[in-house]
């Protein structure tokens, strides 16, 4: 088993916050600094994925990628304080395994449309952190229409201090306003379920194609 699913067995239920960006989300340096100061204000639990800053060569680092040194990319000292209610995993984690996780109450995401369905068909209400393409326009859709996403608010360069992260990530797990998003967001759960299951819209569209195919 994956050691960031033994580390959430040991975390209370809901109470951990899920910060994962996609193969193609990376961050400066400076950039993961302010996440972890925020992170580390904020007094929440997390689990965070974070992978090695873009080359210089590749601004979207396509080339394969080696485990990030963590002593050299995050504050001195940040993991050992946060040792007790944080968990740093190199390059990769089993998403949707961890967003089915019951310790798993939120997640800071880039809004690629797959982790949008995961997160939504696991129930977890999201910080929409759009990075690049469509994700953007996907955050629009899931705060203003859908209403079951808190938007990380970013400069004009797309750089996030650490006081925003800090705000986003309380106001998502301990607030009145994050409380609602995650009622909604269950409420979600509940309809891609019925929709998923034989009889609902997705099942039968889904037969619907396949029977197409079959007769052409």
């Amino acid at each position: 088993m994956p050691e960031c699913l033994t580390w959430l067995d040991s975390q209370p239920s809901q109470t951990v916050v899920f910060l994962c960006f996609g193969s193609l989300g990376l961050f400066s340096i400076e950039q993961l600094n302010e996440i972890a100061l925020g992170l580390e204000r904020s007094g929440q639990r997390f689990l965070w994925v974070v992978r090695n800053p873009p080359s210089k060569k590749h601004s979207l680092a396509v080339s394969v990628q080696t485990d990030p040194d963590l002593d050299s990319l995050l504050p001195e000292g940040f993991l050992d304080r946060t040792k007790e209610r944080g968990l740093v995993v190199k390059s990769w984690a089993p998403q949707l395994a961890v967003l089915n996780h019951d310790s798993v109450g939120g997640f800071v995401t880039h809004c690629g449309w797959n982790s949008v369905l995961e997160a939504v068909s696991a129930g977890v209400p999201m910080v929409a952190w759009p990075l690049y393409a469509e994700q953007r326009f996907n955050r629009v859709v899931l705060v203003e229409d859908v209403k079951i996403t808190l938007s990380m608010n970013e400069s004009e360069d797309g750089f996030v201090s650490a006081t925003e992260v800090e705000k986003r990530v309380r106001e998502l797990m301990d607030s009145e306003s994050g409380n609602k998003i995650r009622e909604r967001t269950l409420a979600m759960k509940d309809g891609a379920k019925a929709a998923l299951s034989e009889g609902g819209s997705s099942h039968v569209a889904l037969t619907k194609l396949v029977e197409s195919w079959k007769r052409q």
